[in-house]
């Protein structure tokens, strides 16, 4: 299941009953993980080996992009148009739990976050990719 993170619940509360304005990002990053960001982004992401988070524009800012919401009968999702693929690992990245989405090539806030369906661990010369379709992001 997939859950918001504290920096976007915070956001959308004071915009929904606070009147405070709610910019969207310019900028959609996936990230992968070797344990649980949680909803204080305190996981562990994967480094080094030429991992880098993978941009991910909204609908309209080009491909790769995100379906429009649908219900589903569990709830809210969105998931991804395109595949989405990292780049090739140069040295292991370890066994990736987790994914997380941000508003940052490198820093910025964790927005969304999710457990994968079945680890997948990352050696030399692998190549990590969701498929069209495969990665889904819920509001229940």
């Amino acid at each position: 299941m997939s859950k918001l993170s504290n920096y976007a619940e915070q956001k959308l509360l004071d915009h929904l009953y606070n009147e405070v304005s709610l910019s969207v990002p310019t900028t959609i990053y996936v990230a992968l993980y070797t344990t649980d960001p949680t909803d204080a982004d305190t996981g562990t992401e994967v480094s080094g080996g030429s991992y880098a988070r993978v941009l991910v524009n909204q609908n309209g800012g080009g491909s790769p992009a995100w379906d429009l919401a649908v219900v589903d009968g569990i709830g809210y999702k969105v998931d991804n148009a395109n595949d989405i693929t990292f780049p090739t690992a140069t040295a292991a990245w370890g066994t990736v739990t987790h994914v997380g989405i941000h508003d940052h090539a490198t820093a910025g806030n964790l927005l969304h976050h999710t457990i994968l369906d079945s680890s997948q661990v990352v050696g030399i010369g692998g190549i990590f990719k969701f498929l069209a379709g495969t990665l889904e992001l819920r509001l229940e």
